[in-house]
C-alpha cells in the first residue's frame, strides 16, 4: 500500500518475474551444470537475501520494479528450483521419481508455509521490517544448508541411490521395469532427438494448462455459483491434496512406465475438466477438486523423465531450454483466457479448449520413446 501497487502492477511484476526465468533457464542451467548446485544456491541466496534487504528501502515503483527483477527474481530463477532439481537427478536413477516427489512437495509446503509467516509479519511489523527479516533468514538458513549438499554420489565415493559398488554390480545384472537410462548425453545430442522436442511441448501442455488453471480458479469456481471466500477455500485443499498426490504418483513413478503415467495423468486432466464444465452442484465441483488434485501431481514425473532420458552431466541445461519452452505457456495462456472469459463473460470455450490440450497431451506422452542413445546414433550415422 506505501507503493501504491495496483492489481495490475502487482500482475506485471509476476508475469515479467516469469518471462525473465524463462530468458535466463538455459544459461542457468549451464551454470548449475558447469558450478554444481552448492556454489549456485550459495551465490543466489546471498544475492536474493541483499535484494530483499534493499527491497525494504525502496519508496517507488520503477525501483521496486527494478531490484525485484533485477536482483531477487533474477538470482531465484537461477539458482534454486534448477539446482535442487539437479541434485536429485544425480543423486537418483531406480528411485528418482519418488525423489523428484519429495522435493516438489518440499517446495510446495514450504511455501504454504512461508506465505501466512509473511502475512503475520507485515501485519504486525510492516512489510519493509518484514522484507529485511525475510532477507537475513533465508542466507542464514539457506548458506549453511547449500554447504551440505555435494552434486552427485561420487564425490563421496557412492553410486546413485546409495548404492555400493559391489551392490551396484550385481543390480548391473537384474533387469528392473522400468530400467532408467544413465546415459549421459550432451546438449547437442540431446536437441537433434525428437524425444526431447515432444518431452517439450508435452511439458508446454501441461504446465501452461495447469497454470492458467490456477490464476483463474477462483474466478472460475465464481462464475459456476461459488463465493470468492469458498473458492480460495478450494483452491488451498486443492493445493494440500496435491501435495500426497506427488509423493503417490512419484512413488508409482519408479515401478511403472513414467511416460505412460504421465499420458494417462493428462487423459484424467481432460476427463476432471469435463466434470467441471458440466458441473451444477458443489458435489461436482469437489469430485473435480479431487480429481484435478491428481494431475497437480505430475510434476515429478515430468522432470524424472527427463533424466531418464538424457542422463545426468546436462540435466540442469536441459531443463534450462525446457523452460524456454514451457514457460511461455504459463505466461500466455493466462492471457488468452482471460481475453476469452472478457470477451464472451463464460469460461465454457477456455474449458473446451484445455481439455482439448490435455487429450493432445495425452497423445504426446503415449507416443514419445525413448531415445537412442548418443553411441547408437552415431553408428547409425556412420553407416
Amino acid at each position: 500500500a506505501a507503493l501504491n501497487l495496483s492489481s495490475a502492477s502487482t500482475s506485471l511484476i509476476f508475469s515479467l518475474s516469469r518471462a525473465e526465468g524463462a530468458v535466463e533457464g538455459p544459461i542457468a542451467g549451464y551454470l548449475i551444470d558447469k558450478f554444481g548446485p552448492r556454489i549456485m544456491l550459495t551465490i543466489g541466496a546471498i544475492i536474493v537475501a541483499i535484494g530483499y534487504i534493499l527491497l525494504s528501502q525502496v519508496n517507488s515503483f520503477l525501483w521496486f520494479l527494478t531490484i525485484y527483477l533485477g536482483i531477487i527474481s533474477l538470482a531465484f530463477n537461477a539458482a534454486f528450483s534448477g539446482s535442487t532439481m539437479a541434485v536429485v537427478n544425480n543423486w537418483f536413477i531406480r528411485r528418482k521419481g519418488l525423489a523428484m516427489a519429495v522435493s516438489i512437495a518440499a517446495y510446495s509446503l514450504g511455501g504454504s508455509i512461508i506465505a501466512p509467516l509473511l502475512a503475520f509479519g507485515i501485519h504486525h511489523l510492516g512489510w519493509r521490517t518484514t522484507m529485511a527479516l525475510s532477507g537475513i533468514m533465508l542466507a542464514a538458513v539457506v548458506v549453511p544448508f547449500a554447504q551440505l549438499l555435494r552434486s552427485s554420489p561420487e564425490a563421496l565415493g557412492l553410486n546413485p541411490d546409495g548404492d555400493s559398488p559391489r551392490i551396484k554390480s550385481e543390480l548391473d545384472n537384474v533387469e528392473l521395469e522400468p530400467l532408467p537410462s544413465s546415459v549421459d548425453f550432451t546438449v547437442s545430442e540431446a536437441l537433434r532427438t525428437k524425444s526431447y522436442w515432444l518431452l517439450a511441448i508435452g511439458t508446454m501442455l501441461r504446465t501452461g494448462t495447469l497454470g492458467t488453471l490456477i490464476v483463474h480458479f477462483v474466478p472460475i469456481m465464481v462464475w459456476k455459483g461459488n463465493s470468492e471466500q469458498s473458492a480460495a477455500v478450494m483452491l488451498g485443499i486443492m493445493a494440500f491434496l496435491s501435495i500426497p498426490m506427488r509423493i503417490g504418483i512419484g512413488w508409482l513413478g519408479d515401478r511403472w512406465s513414467r511416460s505412460k503415467m504421465l499420458a494417462a495423468g493428462m487423459a484424467l486432466g481432460a476427463f476432471s475438466l469435463m466434470i467441471l464444465q458440466t458441473a451444477n452442484s458443489l458435489i461436482q465441483v469437489w469430485l473435480f477438486i479431487s480429481v484435478f488434485s491428481v494431475v497437480e501431481g505430475l510434476s515429478a514425473l515430468n522432470w524424472a523423465l527427463v533424466g531418464d532420458y538424457f542422463g545426468r552431466k546436462r540435466f540442469a541445461t536441459l531443463r534450462g531450454i525446457l523452460s524456454l519452452v514451457y514457460s511461455w505457456g504459463m505466461i500466455v495462456m493466462p492471457i488468452v483466457a482471460g481475453a476469452i472469459f472478457d470477451r464472451t463473460s463464460s469460461y465454457n470455450n477456455v474449458i473446451w479448449i484445455f481439455i482439448g490440450m490435455y487429450i493432445c497431451g495425452t497423445v504426446l506422452f503415449l507416443v514419445i520413446q525413448r531415445p537412442r542413445t548418443p553411441l547408437l546414433n552415431r553408428e547409425k550415422t556412420q553407416n
